[in-house]
């Protein structure tokens, strides 16, 4: 079975690839850029712009299904440029939907975050259901556009739509702006850790082969088209993470700034429906998670992350990576 994968050769899209290459499917990677994390020449990579519907239906064309991870997603860039964002996010949702309605994609997997849920009231921890507030946020409000536009071509068409809330990814192949990323160089540097405001803030990390796990479940054709968060078990505070880090690593000295605007607050988000509808749990802890990626660095120097600096090449000035949910 084909599946393609928009922003294949990105951070999360790239660990999709490999998911999907261990349970014997056979994705074609869409992508501005070829993957620096398969070279493989039977590994089908077709180059082109998210916002060019031709381009978007060759890609799709023979495939069952589509994983669409492409996406601005890093916070810095988002606010420096909404429009662009606005552009990708939300526009490029709505012509990849468009593509996979022409060219008769039964099923579309739908990268979004759970930087939705920034303002919501609800229970605790806050599930699926949840009504949520409007966005405060130019990066939410994209994603939610695109998960609005999942739903109407859902409704109005039959098209199947997952949508997935993405927990804060982290792992080999990270770009190097994320925080475990950031950190971990930064003690291999031997220098100090940053953390905005107390480091109180809490969030649920989710090691980014387990994520890809998840994508590849709500792929599968018995899975409910719906949404659901794939988040880690462990809320841990920016201050934990870099304790993490400095046992990890090195212990270097921590340095507070001031808080970072419109930064993401706390709060608990239930992934019982992914575990219970998709038989998805993650497997690895953070400690772990933190772990593997300090070997991972070790051993390649994290030199294939180098080739994820963001680039407005292209004719929408769109990303070179696109990257979802990494903030």
């Amino acid at each position: 079975m084909r599946i393609a994968v928009t922003g294949g050769a990105g951070f999360i899209g790239s660990h999709v690839v490999d998911g999907l290459l261990r349970r014997g499917y056979e994705p074609r990677i869409f992508d501005l850029a070829r993957s620096p994390h398969h070279r493989d020449p039977a590994i089908e990579t077709m180059r082109g712009d998210l916002l060019d519907l031709e381009a978007v239906r060759g890609a799709l064309r023979g495939c069952r299904a589509v994983a669409h991870l492409a996406a601005v997603s890093d916070v810095n860039d988002v606010v420096e440029d909404p429009a662009r964002a606005t552009l990708v996010n939300a526009r490029g949702t709505e012509i990849l939907l468009e593509a996979a309605r022409l060219e008769g994609v039964r099923r579309v997997v739908y990268a979004s975050t759970v930087w939705v849920y920034g303002g919501a009231n609800g229970g605790d921890p806050l599930d699926e259901d949840t009504p949520l507030a409007p966005p405060d946020h130019h990066y939410t409000a994209t994603k939610l556009a695109g998960e609005m536009h999942c739903q109407a071509h859902q409704e109005r068409f039959g098209l199947e739509t997952a949508i997935l809330r993405f927990g804060i990814p982290f792992g080999p192949r990270a770009r190097p702006a994320t925080v475990v990323a950031a950190f971990v160089a930064r003690a291999m540097a031997g220098k100090p850790l940053t953390i905005t405001g107390s480091g109180a803030q809490s969030r649920q990390f989710v090691y980014v082969a387990d994520l890809a796990d998840g994508v590849v479940a709500a792929l599968a054709p018995q899975a409910r088209p719906r949404t659901y968060n794939l988040v880690g078990r462990e809320s841990l505070s920016i201050r934990a993470v870099a304790e993490t880090v400095r046992e990890l690593v090195a212990d270097v000295p921590i340095v507070h700034v001031h808080d970072r605007p419109a930064d993401l607050r706390s709060v608990r988000i239930s992934g019982e429906r992914a575990e219970q509808e998709l038989g998805w749990k993650p497997q690895t802890s953070f400690r772990e998670g933190v772990a593997r990626y300090v070997d991972w660095v070790s051993r390649t120097q994290g030199t294939s992350s180098a080739s994820t600096a963001s680039s407005t090449r292209g004719r929408a000035a769109t990303v070179l990576r696109q990257e979802p949910g990494e903030l």
